[in-house]
């Protein structure tokens, strides 16, 4: 039989028929602001942005246009900064790589890791507790003895250490760390000298050289007098805290 094309109506009913189709499965396919299984990709340089009615970004992750690194930060309705991991990720940020940071509502840092030392908490600054012994009040020998012992776990990279000692003939003082994580044995930190009867403050910033993120770490103020009199020491307040400069990064185990 030899074939017959068709014609012009028959050729309006098949395009009717498709538009129908398309129409109903218009209707029934998932809706488009919905993800109901699989995977959002946003890859090849692309970022997320999420937005307020006012036009304020709230949301942003993705690869940064300005440093290069993938990023995320989370800011409140007012635009400020409230979270972000990432390095350089904003106008005048001088993070170095891909720091964890937290704000607080009046714009200051309260939960970030150190800016120069890899591994270590920055911030928050975490105090640390002494105990006093028997021998930090009067005591009258020339051999060292403990006056005050505290143990804690390595968080911050820099210990701060404020005393005040009193000493009727002269005396010294020292501060010594034990690292328990690494087989323990005491090191001596600093030592400082008391003059003669006077109140001598002592305010000074270590770093916890030797000693890692965590480690056990024994500490111990001791001190003695010079040969005659007797000797008092007060540890008015200690904590650990981030570094300020580079040179206060802790050097390695």
């Amino acid at each position: 039989m030899p074939h017959v094309p068709l014609d012009v109506l028959d050729r309006l009913a098949a395009l009717e028929r498709e538009v129908r189709q398309l129409r109903g499965r218009s209707q029934i396919r998932p809706a488009l602001n919905q993800v109901l299984a699989g995977d959002v990709v946003i890859g090849e340089g692309g970022r997320l942005i999420v937005r307020d009615p006012d036009g304020t970004t709230v949301l942003e992750t993705g690869q940064s246009p300005a440093a290069g690194d993938y990023y995320t930060i989370m800011r409140r309705d007012s635009g400020a900064v409230a979270f972000a991991v990432g390095n350089n990720a904003y106008a005048d940020d001088t993070a170095p790589d891909q720091m964890v940071r937290m704000w607080s509502r009046s714009g200051a840092i309260i939960v970030m890791d150190d800016y120069h030392a890899d591994g270590w908490l920055g911030r928050p600054c975490l105090p640390v507790p002494w105990q006093p012994t028997d021998g930090f009040d009067d005591y009258t020998g020339t051999s060292m003895t403990t006056a005050w012992l505290s143990y804690i776990r390595a968080q911050n990279p820099v210990l701060t250490l404020r005393t005040e000692s009193f000493a009727s003939a002269g005396g010294t003082v020292e501060l010594q760390l034990s690292n328990l994580t690494r087989g323990g044995g005491y090191q001596t930190v600093d030592s400082w000298s008391v003059p003669s009867n006077a109140w001598t403050a002592h305010i000074a910033s270590y770093p916890f050289d030797g000693c890692a993120h965590f480690d056990e770490l024994q500490l111990r103020v001791r001190h003695s007098t010079s040969g005659t009199g007797n000797i008092t020491t007060n540890l008015l307040g200690s904590g650990t805290r981030n570094t300020f400069t580079a040179d206060e990064v802790p050097t390695a185990p």
